[in-house]
């Protein structure tokens, strides 16, 4: 019994083929459809040479053709890597290379920049597979140059009309793998590579939400589906985010109905909602969860078939959290935390008016921890700050990287933990607050400050849109900190007086904002993640707006 991908969506195609599994717009992939062209691309990728544990990327918006190639990368037994669409030719330089992928599979929209990535990039990509789009006006052109001009070039359509739609692709084991490149705040994208198994039990269903204890039938998911009803899942984020990839395949699993569309719009969304009869909608925090909320609040949207609001991987503000409870009274809102090395950590059911202010809190699994740099548990209530550990299902490394993944995934009194670098405290009754990544955290005078509370105090301000918090050399105590600051309204500046008075409410005065830089725009990843080095770029290349 091989708990992977690619068998547990077939045992969901063999007991409800006519369903559908996907829409988009006026499109439609019943589960037989589904089945059948991933299948093709997957004995295309075949005859190209791919061979298990072989890596292919899907550089692609959220479509329907991204989920079939998805399906077809882990039909084949090949390792998916997922590349940021938002990235520029350095950066996919180096996933295209760090990643080792033979195969590159994208929109026609990114056909240009793929070009120009490859004609000075030594990669093993030897074919790319072209997505027709919107922006599509012909047949895929080959690139030019002595490189990347050797790579073919093959249309997504024409190859799957002309491949095999058999799923003879030979026994998965459990060794089988699943890979998520993360850019994280800081750093270049890293790989973090797991067993199929072990992210689908923290991550897709393997372990029963509400009993705890892990599925023992690879057949269960689907059986259970088969015989309740089907519910509709609205993945917002991007795939390139495992959260969005994994509301997918928990959808596939089960029976579900998926709606994806490649673009997000805070009111398109409410419309997308009503007009699929989305029951549970994913989304990442503020970023998309206040232009959604302004949309709705100005808006006239029925929304009567939404059942569960969730967020995750970023911050999810109090003050917009409960503007969610106030138009949603009988939905139930869900922050959630996890990470790319962790996958799911914990979460909070949002009540109005007991939503906590400041850092992120929520109530942990078992599975999740707060250590002392010994490996030690710290204790309850103490206020001790420690590192967040997940023991049980981890990852096994890092993509290419021996040191980074021994000093992440260590073992203590010979149980295995992966530490991704979180800095937290542990509430006397067992809830989590999360004080933010170590990597970005500001030493003010020997005092450690985290970004991620001090956001969420200032997003109180009524003029605070979106906001990211960083350090800048101070002399008297080495760092200071500072706000990049997007307004609610272009040009009303709030005055950092004003800032700190409401931050002041929350937080201790060392971890006040000393400096503000104000800009039109947060610069965020597609997840929703804040660009700290974009902030601390703002405030290197111009005074402070305001300073005290």
């Amino acid at each position: 019994m091989a708990y992977t991908i690619a068998d547990l969506f077939e045992h969901a195609v063999d007991l409800m083929p006519e369903r559908i599994a996907l829409e988009s717009g006026d499109r439609t992939r019943s589960y037989a459809e589904l089945e059948e062209r991933a299948n093709r691309l997957a004995n295309a990728l075949v005859e190209m040479g791919v061979r298990p544990g072989d890596a292919v990327g899907l550089y692609s918006r959220n479509t329907i053709e991204a989920v079939e190639a998805m399906l077809a990368v882990f039909k084949a037994r090949a390792v998916l890597v997922n590349v940021n669409y938002r990235y520029v030719e350095a950066e996919l330089e180096h996933i295209f290379t760090d990643s080792g992928m033979k195969v590159l599979i994208h929109e026609d929209r990114y056909t240009d920049r793929v070009c120009n990535t490859l004609q000075d990039c030594d990669t093993a990509i030897a074919q790319r597979i072209v997505v027709a789009d919107e922006d599509s006006t012909g047949a895929p052109a080959p690139c030019t140059g002595d490189r990347s001009g050797a790579v073919g070039v093959h249309a997504y359509e024409e190859l799957l009309a002309g491949a095999a739609d058999g799923r003879d692709f030979g026994v998965r084991t459990d060794d089988d793998l699943y890979m998520l490149y993360t850019g994280g705040t800081t750093g270049k994208p890293k790989g973090v590579v797991w067993r199929q198994e072990d992210v689908w039990r923290v991550l897709g269903g393997g372990i029963d939400w509400y009993s705890g204890e892990p599925i023992s039938d690879e057949w269960q998911m689907a059986k259970t589906g088969a015989e309740g009803g089907q519910l509709v899942r609205f993945p917002i984020p991007p795939f390139i985010h495992g959260g969005s990839q994994w509301a997918i395949f928990q959808s596939l699993f089960a029976g579900g109905k998926a709606v994806v569309y490649p673009e997000f719009d805070g009111e398109e969304t409410w419309k997308i909602i009503d007009r699929h009869g989305v029951n549970v909608v994913f989304i990442t925090g503020d970023a998309m969860g206040r232009p959604m909320i302004e949309a709705y609040e100005a808006g006239d949207f029925t929304c009567s078939t939404l059942v569960s609001i969730a967020s995750s991987a970023a911050l999810f503000s109090p003050t917009i959290k409960d503007r969610y409870v106030t138009a949603f009274p009988n939905t139930v809102v869900i922050d959630a935390i996890g990470s790319s090395e962790t996958g799911f950590g914990g979460m909070s059911v949002v009540v109005k008016g007991q939503s906590h202010v400041g850092a992120p809190q929520v109530k942990a699994d078992p599975e999740t921890h707060v250590l002392r740099e010994d490996g030690t548990p710290v204790e309850a209530g103490s206020g001790e700050v420690g590192v967040l550990a997940r023991s049980g299902h981890v990852p096994l490394r890092y993509h290419n990287d021996p040191e980074k993944s021994a000093r992440t995934f260590v073992e203590y009194d010979g149980v295995r933990y992966s530490l991704p670098g979180d800095f937290a405290t542990l509430e006397e009754d067992g809830t989590i607050t999360m004080l933010g990544r170590g990597s970005v955290s500001i030493n003010s005078g020997g005092e450690k400050v985290f970004p991620e509370e001090v956001e969420a105090a200032l997003k109180a301000h009524p003029d605070v849109f979106d906001v990211s918090v960083v350090g800048v050399p101070d002399e008297r105590f080495g760092q200071r900190v500072a706000a990049v600051v997007a307004t609610t309204t272009p040009g009303a500046r709030p005055p950092l007086a004003s800032l700190g008075e409401v931050a002041r409410t929350e937080l201790a005065g060392y971890k006040v904002p000393r400096s503000v830089w104000f800009v039109d725009e947060i610069k965020r990843s597609p997840a929703g993640k804040p660009d700290y080095r974009w902030a601390a770029s703002v405030a290197e290349s111009r005074p402070a707006d305001e300073a005290l």
